[in-house]
């Protein structure tokens, strides 16, 4: 058992190694854990500043029973080990065990409802926080609808999200393996609905620019999810997408053909197809962010009614973003009990004005841009 209270599981990926730089600069000791230590060892390596961080790295076996000793004692499991609704569950158990807060950067919807359904009551009894999605391209959108949502009689959540760059080779593969086995919905007074399927890109007004962009359902996103319960929403729709036009285009023709290739596949070779086509599209760590290409937008319509507003918030490094919420949600938890606990978006545990300060404090969002109509 270890004296650090905070364990980053997934150290070695892309994003796991932004919580941990976080992690440093908020003077937080942690645990890096995976399944490999020398990976580990040589990943932690290049982390900027790591030699002033207090850590551990640990080895660990991807089973409850491992993850279970390995938690014991701690007060926090950060999660970016993905597909989330492959791997999740043996984490969250674990947490659930041991007795730690578990959150997670997911970007899975069928695994935000499993958490939701599943587990969310279980967390509650025990008092501890279960908050899958902690994540850019879903925690500052919900922050940009928690600040219309201020604004009383507004029910319908409109959001979009874009950002600038290419997924990892983590989310590379969980965007396939999730097309392929799950639907997407949105939220329709109270009620999940399916996206269709068939529906491919749309074309949406991005604020700022001139030029449309082009979006997905991505899933259906976190956000219907934690809405699904709030007595002031009855409708969420979300989509999504990067700047790159071409990049969009390609994505609905790389799903479709993993999809029709693997169709007739039992569940092994099917996830073991979906890995070697992700591997084709990105086999590589992507570059470390730069603030001046990787721009994030976030932008929600939220109506009513008798009114409207409407809130963009713009920032940068989307990785970074998320790496940042993990280790802030960390700090937090070790001080203090959070707003909400079992299951909880971000916004619902820690506060959707605190995230956007704890962003606004590291220079990653801009001042949010909200306009309210009555």
């Amino acid at each position: 058992m270890s004296e650090k209270k905070v364990v980053v599981y997934g150290a070695t990926g892309y994003t796991g190694r932004l919580v941990i730089e976080y992690l440093r600069e908020y003077r937080v000791p942690f645990i890096a854990a995976g399944r490999s230590k020398e990976r580990l060892e040589r990943c932690l390596d290049h982390i900027p500043g790591i030699e002033t961080a207090d850590y551990e790295a640990v080895e660990v076996e991807h089973t409850v029973e491992a993850l279970t000793e390995l938690l014991s004692g701690a007060s926090v499991v950060l999660n970016t080990v993905g597909p989330f609704s492959e791997l999740g569950p043996a984490v969250v158990e674990a947490a659930l065990a041991a007795g730690a807060h578990y959150t997670d950067t997911t970007g899975e919807q069928d695994w935000l409802i499993t958490c939701d359904e599943k587990y969310g009551a279980d967390f509650a009894k025990a008092g501890l926080l279960l908050s899958p999605g902690l994540a850019q391209m879903y925690t500052t959108g919900e922050i940009a609808a928690q600040l219309c949502l201020e604004q009383p009689g507004l029910d319908t959540l409109d959001i979009a999200v874009f950002w600038g760059g290419s997924p990892t080779v983590a989310s590379t593969r969980t965007i396939l393996v999730n097309a392929a086995t799950s639907s997407a919905y949105y939220l329709e007074q109270n009620a999940y609905a399916p996206f269709d399927p068939e529906q491919g890109l749309v074309s949406l007004v991005v604020p700022g620019q001139h030029e449309l962009a082009l979006s997905l359902p991505w899933g259906g996103t976190s956000h219907p999810v934690w809405f699904k319960n709030d007595p002031r929403v009855a409708n969420v729709k979300a989509q999504g997408g990067v700047f790159n036009a071409a990049l969009m285009h390609g994505v609905p023709q790389i799903v479709a053909a993993a999809l029709e290739a693997t169709k007739d596949m039992n569940e092994a070779d099917r996830d073991a197809a979906l890995t070697a086509t992700a591997a084709q599209v990105m086999n590589q760590m992507p570059p470390r962010e730069n603030p001046r290409v990787n721009k994030s937008l976030d932008s929600v319509h939220a109506s009513g009614p008798l009114g409207r507003a409407h809130c963009v918030i713009h920032g940068n490094s989307n990785y970074k973003q998320t790496g940042l919420l993990q280790a802030f949600a960390a700090y937090s938890l070790l001080q203090q009990a959070p707003k909400r606990v079992g299951f909880a978006s971000g916004c619902q545990a820690f506060g959707h004005r605190e995230l956007l300060g704890v962003l606004r404090s590291f220079g990653l969002v801009m001042e949010p841009v909200l306009t309210v109509e009555r």
